[in-house]
């Protein structure tokens, strides 16, 4: 599992921005100031109404305190992250990173095992600060159905 002075692993990821789907390398990625949250799944009510919400209304605010990148990681498809950026967050430059088959998370080491809930193999819920591809700051939070220390209101 990362930790903090953790290097984040150089691997191709797959993002959906406001110009479209993409392939960038995680090193080209995480090389600035970047806000990397993570979460179990796309149109999730905690997902839906509480996280991905929390960073679209104080993306100016992070913006001005130097995070260049904020970034929102979950295992689901480029067409399912794109359709929520759309429905949730339209107008904010927030890059959605589609992990499909849970690669960057498992070599994240946050994997979590919905299995049992018929969601399959997600991403836990956490909040990073990467600066230069390492890892300055990481909360993980203990209960994935609580959004209270990977919000964007704890980075204010």
């Amino acid at each position: 599992m990362i930790s903090i002075n953790s290097r984040i692993p150089e691997m191709a990821l797959q993002i959906v921005t406001l110009q479209g789907k993409s392939e960038i390398n995680s090193s080209s990625l995480f090389e600035r100031k970047t806000i990397l949250f993570g979460l179990p799944g796309a149109f999730t009510p905690v997902c839906s109404q509480t996280q991905l919400p929390s960073f679209a209304q104080q993306e100016g605010t992070l913006r001005a305190k130097g995070y260049e990148n904020i970034v929102c990681l979950s295992v689901n498809d480029a067409f399912v992250m794109q359709a929520w950026k759309e429905q949730l967050a339209p107008e904010a430059n927030i890059i959605m990173l589609a992990d499909g088959s849970a690669n960057f998370t498992k070599a994240l080491g946050l994997e979590l095992d919905l299995t049992q809930m018929n969601m399959g193999m997600r991403s836990t819920r956490f909040l990073a600060v990467i600066e230069n591809n390492v890892v300055t700051q990481l909360n993980i939070e203990e209960n994935p159905g609580v959004c209270s220390i990977s919000n964007a209101s704890l980075l204010l």
